[in-house]
C-alpha cells in the first residue's frame, strides 16, 4: 500500500501561519491527484484543497481560498499546504489524501474519491 505521512501541525496564534507536509511512499506519486481534508471534533470531514498530478491545477474550499496554498514537489514525493492568516475555525485534524489515476480526470471533493489517507496532523489555533 501507499503510505502517506503528514507533518507540520501544531499550535499557532490566530493570524499566524503553518505549513503542512505530506510525504508519500512509492514511485507513482507523480500520477496521483492529492488533496487535503480536515475534520474538527463533532464535524464531518471536509475538503480543503486539491492539486492535480502535474501540479497544473489547484482547487480550494471557499473557506480557505486566498489564505491557503496547496503545492507539490513530485521529485520529493511530497505535497504541501501553506496556511496563512489562520482563524479559530481552521482548527482541526488535517488529512492528506491521494487518488490513483483514472480514465476520468475529475478531481473529487469528497473523501470517498480517494484511495490513500494519512493518519492526520492536528492544527490548533489560539486567540
Amino acid at each position: 500500500q501507499v503510505q502517506l505521512i503528514e507533518s507540520g501541525g501544531g499550535l499557532v496564534q490566530a493570524g499566524g501561519s503553518l505549513r503542512l507536509s505530506c510525504a508519500a511512499s512509492g514511485r507513482t506519486f507523480s500520477s496521483y491527484t492529492m488533496s487535503w481534508f480536515r475534520q474538527a471534533p463533532g464535524k464531518e470531514r471536509e475538503f480543503v484543497a486539491a492539486i492535480t498530478a502535474g501540479g497544473d491545477n489547484t482547487y480550494y474550499a471557499d473557506s480557505v481560498k486566498g489564505r491557503f496554498t496547496i503545492s507539490r514537489d513530485n521529485a520529493k514525493n511530497t505535497v504541501y499546504l501553506q496556511m496563512n492568516s489562520l482563524k479559530s475555525e481552521d482548527a482541526a485534524d488535517y488529512y492528506c489524501a491521494g487518488r490513483r489515476p483514472r480514465f476520468s480526470a475529475t478531481v473529487p471533493l469528497a473523501p470517498g474519491g480517494y484511495d490513500y489517507w494519512g493518519q492526520g496532523t492536528q492544527v490548533t489555533v489560539s486567540s
